[in-house]
């Protein structure tokens, strides 16, 4: 809130709050719109929505009913976006218009240019380990410039940071998303797994760099609850990140599923297709593909997880592991990447200081702070190993 100033001698002025202009890119799409509705009540935050249509910013801004009203603008991310900044003038620009593989950054620069803070929910691996080339930028112009504000790297370093501590030795961490069936998929978040389906990349095996191929390496997990669920490895930022973060880790691997196993297996054959050069990029087909997944809507349910399997040595010298299970029900699980731009978000309207520079999500919110803002979601977690018992929803730090 702003000081309010009088001069000597004349009425005291009316308060005029100043809040902190927010301005989120894609506001109006799947995870855009939880983040608009989410920020809609906090007193010190004005929403300013975004997007390629004028009219579906400004019907989402006024169905917001926001605490201040809130803004609807047309903005094209490949378009003029100094001017578009120059007119909109935001404190914070969210940027939540993937898919992020392809994207460079320039809207964080811009977003500088602007004298704005910066926050995305890439989950590209070039994407986020790149985005300190903009430190110095950053720096000069005294903006805080993160990216990865999502559950990669975000939540993902953040429960193996809280666990690490119980090993003597970390050797381990093989971790993976299954999705709901029943909930609403965005067309940029399909075409962001097409795009490496089928394609190389390498993974942290052994100790070394490995190449492996997108939705390949099919295996199952069984989860409390919802049961068996197919899996395949997935590119992603922790894969080019972690190996430094956590030295002596000798085995990083994430992988994706559906929830239905026929689709699983049918993106699993697409991508031995593209592997062997039959057909290119899928990403192109995400339209027809999303389309046609949402035929076996009836045969799903709204229930999707979140797995961790952490293995090493424990301080006693034998083996241990540390078993993570995340589950959503009532398809609340596409909320949960949102969740770390939220926070960053509400601290930068809170005046909470972030230190200028460009780095990705990692070291900024704690595990507890995370899964504590899943408050009101049918979301659990459950954590397991050796003298380890934590569960979330906690209430007053005590299991629920």
């Amino acid at each position: 809130m702003a000081l309010n100033f009088v001069t000597p001698g004349s009425a005291p002025a009316i308060a005029t709050p100043v809040t902190t202009r927010v301005l989120i890119i894609g506001g109006y799409g799947n995870f855009g719109g939880y983040i608009a509705r989410a920020l809609a009540s906090d007193a010190n935050i004005t929403v300013l929505i975004a997007g390629r249509s004028a009219d579906k910013a400004q019907a989402a801004a006024v169905d917001l009913r926001a605490t201040n009203p809130a803004e609807g603008h047309a903005l094209d991310i490949n378009g003029d976006l100094a001017a578009a900044f120059a007119a909109i003038r935001p404190d914070l620009v969210i940027h939540a218009a993937g898919p992020f593989q392809g994207q460079d950054h320039h809207v964080a620069r811009a977003a500088i240019a602007a004298g704005a803070h910066y926050v995305d929910m890439a989950d590209s691996r070039d994407f986020v380990a790149s985005i300190g080339e903009l430190e110095e930028a950053a720096k000069a112009a005294g903006v805080a410039v993160i990216a990865g504000a999502s559950s990669v790297p975000c939540l993902t370093a953040a429960l193996i940071d809280r666990y690490r501590p119980a090993f003597a030795r970390l050797d381990g961490a093989v971790y993976g998303i299954t999705t709901a069936q029943q909930t609403n998929t965005g067309l940029g978040t399909a075409a962001a797994v097409l795009t490496y389906v089928g394609k190389p990349f390498t993974r942290w095996s052994g100790g070394m760099a490995r190449r492996v191929f997108g939705w390949q390496g099919l295996h199952a997990v069984r989860y409390p609850e919802i049961g068996l669920r197919l899996f395949g490895d997935c590119d992603v930022p922790d894969l080019a990140l972690f190996p430094q973060r956590y030295p002596g880790l000798r085995e990083l691997r994430f992988v994706a599923g559906h929830e239905i196993k026929l689709l699983h297996l049918g993106t699993w054959l697409l991508s031995w297709a593209v592997r062997a050069g039959l057909i290119g990029s899928l990403a192109r087909c995400a339209p027809a593909l999303l389309s046609a997944a949402s035929l076996f809507d009836p045969l799903g349910s709204g229930r999707s997880g979140l797995h961790m399997f952490l293995s090493g040595i424990g301080h006693d010298g034998g083996p241990m592991t540390v078993r993570v299970f995340m589950i959503a029900r009532q398809a609340h699980g596409p909320n949960i990447p949102c969740m770390p731009a939220i926070i960053l978000a509400r601290r930068f309207a809170a005046g909470e200081r972030v230190a200028p520079g460009a780095r990705p999500c990692l070291d900024l919110i704690d595990l507890d702070t995370l899964l504590g803002s899943l408050g009101g979601l049918d979301i659990t977690t459950t954590v397991q190993g050796p003298g380890i018992d934590d569960r979330w929803p906690k209430v007053d730090g005590v299991a629920d």
